[in-house]
């Protein structure tokens, strides 16, 4: 039973409570979303945001279902906090919470108000958009709980003002809101107010608008004995089947979680297979980041690994290969539905082909895949999108078009590039060597080898030799050019998959000393301190945040290129997963940050739920418990 715990200084204290995040997903791309001291301070945050067609096309409903609690000697403590646009933090009911942890994966909060003790927990049920949320007198009372419906209906990235009443209908036991989803549970007492200036603050940091109004839609009132509980559920679309009771969801939900860590070496791995299950949806699918990604084949297919073959899920994992391979299109894997837009996806889509031949021995998907492969070799080696094609002087890919950035440092501002990177980049000429190598491989397990296999070989062992020829930087104490033609030295990670990829140039090859300057305890830095252009901290508005992404920001899922390739080339691994371990108490709680600024402390910023963050540091984990 993987068990994350926060007392009252660490849990109820702002800003630090404030500060971590907790996360459950609905298995469809929706979530519930918030953070353990109750302030909620991201237009994500909310009790039930639901997915549409697309898993970013998120709309939020429920935003929160504040306690308040009636006391047997008079007067009512809110249990509630939130931030106003006047400055005030009101009510503060952050200072009542005596404990907040993490078990199973499901959030539950413990106030404490004297004699009085009240308890939350809430749960998803997996494939809808349905919530269960459950609050107990545990001891004390009786008291009167109510609890208080703040709600909106609006697209995740925005915001929405009082412009007239939020559209009701009352039901039975509840209220159905914008027609889009219901809210039911004991004792509903209608209201209809808005409330007006909701502040939040990491809106604000990030230069984006901080404010919106709530509708107060009434509230759920039970009187309490200790023991005794106020179940409330919430779900959309308003006219689906009515979700099982909040009890049984969260019952439900324990029992998946402890289906789904069964066998974990220990509660690290167990809390990293929970965080990785947040990611896979129907599909299946992979969300690559809560709360604002949605599914990028890239992200999909770097994460595969980690979430599909090292959590037992592979049968999802050959079903999701299949429908990936059905987007490539001019030998490329689609990015998204309709964007055609990156030079590595499609060569990490091979290696995942390989993967999982090697973790399963199902050689049957590989052939079955087979022709998909080959129509990619083809198409890059005649030549493709973007300037996607092989340079016949060397065999090596290159790549590159006006006001696009094809590899994963693919930030611009106002349209342009800030990490163009056209040419040869380091890892995406390591993954072509890889994918070249791996088809060569299935051809003969195919018995399709004869005399295109070897003019297969022949072309695998060009590209490795001009590689190993080209790459090295001279007198540059074993690093890699990060690209060729033209050349670029900068020192960056890049060069870290020659050395990690099954078939890599360089596997085995010692990891260069030069790449130390890149380690930090929460990942590598995508830029090395010295370097020209250098951004240290991530933060700020859109534009010196795109500035800083791939200019010396800190990237956890490097850590599983690092971790591998030195452990192929015996040099020590010890100590290199500590930090992001210790991260699991922090930021988004039980789960791996997209990024962390690159210089100390190394605070993290972006996604709080990163899938190939999770997925990387659950793979070589993996790895090195089971050598």
């Amino acid at each position: 039973m993987p068990t994350i715990v926060f007392g009252p200084q660490t849990c109820g204290s702002l800003p630090e409570g404030a500060g971590r995040e907790w996360l459950v997903a609905d298995g469809r791309g929706g979530y519930a979303m918030g953070t353990v001291a109750g302030l909620r301070t991201r237009r994500y945050h909310a009790l039930l945001v639901v997915a549409g067609d697309r898993p970013a096309a998120r709309r939020v409903g429920l935003v929160a279902l504040d306690p308040v609690v009636e006391l047997p000697s008079g007067g009512q403590v809110r249990l509630a906090t939130h931030e106003w646009v006047s400055g005030a933090v009101s009510p503060a009911g952050h200072v009542h919470l005596e404990r907040f942890d993490l078990t199973d994966g499901l959030p539950r909060w413990r106030w404490r108000l004297g004699d009085v003790v009240v308890e939350r927990e809430l749960a998803m049920v997996p494939g809808r958009a349905a919530l269960g949320i459950v609050h107990r007198l545990l001891a004390g009372g009786p008291v009167r709980l109510r609890l208080e419906a703040l709600c909106t209906w609006r697209d995740a990235h925005g915001e929405r003002y009082g412009d007239g009443p939020l559209p009701t209908v009352p039901t039975a036991d509840g209220v159905e809101l914008a027609g889009a989803y219901r809210l039911a549970g004991p004792g509903w007492r209608p209201a209809g107010t808005w409330y007006r200036g909701a502040f939040l603050r990491e809106e604000a940091a990030r230069g984006l608008p901080a404010s919106e109004d709530l509708w107060y839609a009434g509230q759920f009132v039970a009187e309490l004995l200790p023991g005794e509980q106020l179940p409330v559920l919430a779900w959309a679309p308003a006219d689906a089947d009515r979700p099982p009771p909040g009890p049984s969801i969260v019952a439900a939900a324990r029992s998946r979680a402890a289906g789904l860590t069964r066998g974990a070496a220990d509660d690290t791995e167990a809390q990293l297979q929970l965080a990785a299950d947040a990611f896979v949806i129907e599909g299946p699918d992979v969300v690559a980041g809560y709360p604002w990604f949605g599914a990028w084949s890239r992200d999909t297919m770097v994460s595969f690994e980690g979430l599909f073959l090292t959590t037992g899920r592979a049968a999802e994992g050959a079903t999701l290969l299949r429908r990936y391979a059905a987007t490539v299109d001019e030998g490329m894997l689609a990015n998204t539905d309709t964007e055609y837009n990156t030079v590595d996806a499609t060569l990490w889509f091979v290696h995942a082909v390989d993967a999982y031949v090697r973790a399963t021995g199902d050689t049957g998907l590989g052939v079955e895949l087979l022709p998909v492969l080959e129509r990619i070799r083809e198409a890059h080696e005649h030549g493709t999108r973007h300037g996607i094609r092989v340079d016949p002087a060397d065999s090596l890919l290159t790549q590159g078009a006006p006001g696009y950035a094809l590899t994963w440092m693919d930030a611009r501002v106002h349209g342009v590039p800030v990490t163009a990177r056209r040419g040869k980049p380091v890892e995406v000429n390591a993954l072509w060597v890889n994918a070249l190598r791996v088809l060569a491989e299935l051809r003969e397990r195919a018995g399709r080898d004869g005399r295109d296999g070897a003019v297969l070989l022949a072309q695998a062992g060009r590209a490795a030799q001009a590689f190993r020829r080209r790459y090295p930087v001279p007198d540059g104490g074993g690093g890699l050019f990060d690209v060729l033609d033209p050349a670029d030295a900068a020192v960056r990670p890049n060069q870290l998959l020659a050395y990690r990829l099954p078939y890599g140039p360089l596997r085995g090859e010692p990891v260069p000393a030069g790449l130390d300057a890149l380690v930090t305890p929460l990942g590598l830095r995508s830029l090395a301190p010295d370097e020209p252009g250098y951004r240290g901290r991530h933060r700020g508005g859109p534009v010196p945040r795109d500035e800083a992404y791939h200019q010396g920001t800190v990237w956890p899922w490097l850590i599983g290129a690092y971790v591998e390739a030195r452990r192929a080339a015996g040099q020590p691994t010890d100590g290199l997963l500590a930090g992001l371990v210790a991260h699991l108490r922090d930021y988004g709680v039980g789960s791996v940050s997209e990024t962390a600024d690159g210089d100390p402390p190394h605070a993290a910023t972006g996604c709080p739920f990163q899938a190939w963050s999770v997925a990387e540091l659950l793979r070589v984990r993996g790895m090195l418990l089971r050598i």
